[in-house]
């Protein structure tokens, strides 16, 4: 893939590509972490709270496999530094999924009643942003 890529896009392009098709493949499986964990606590802390705290487990599993297999070339930082400066950088990602999950969940019956549409919704509104912190601040290449 990396070879076809390389041919269609040249070196720096299909690095980039293939980086942001590893970002959302981690981020697909931290979206189920996220409706797992929403899903576990929200008849124990009501909806916002537990869409708050998944977002942090959510975002917590997500550095760590970006860590380990996206951005693997980049510079390896003290990992708890780079945690707390990946939570850091997401906050604006924090800031328009959750702003997204918590309108849907608000006023619509629909998102209110299956959770996992208003997730897949903040998250998908915050994938950019959160892949271009990532790669900038948290994970810059050597």
């Amino acid at each position: 893939m990396q070879a076809v890529l390389e041919r269609l896009l040249g070196h720096a392009r299909a690095h980039l590509a293939l980086q942001f098709l590893r970002f959302g493949t981690v981020g697909g499986a931290g979206f189920v972490v996220d409706t797992a964990v929403v899903y576990a606590l929200r008849g124990a802390i009501g909806i916002y709270a537990a869409g708050a705290a998944a977002y942090v487990v959510a975002a917590s599993f997500t550095w760590a496999f970006n860590r380990i297999w996206t951005f693997r070339t980049a510079r390896k930082a003290n990992a708890m530094r780079q945690w707390a400066v990946f939570l850091a950088t997401q906050g604006v990602g924090f800031v328009v999924n959750r702003g997204v999950f918590a309108v849907l969940v608000t006023y619509s019956e629909v998102c209110a009643a299956y959770p996992v549409l208003a997730i897949a919704a903040g998250v998908a509104a915050g994938m950019f942003l959160n892949f271009a912190a990532a790669r900038r601040f948290v994970f810059a290449e050597n």
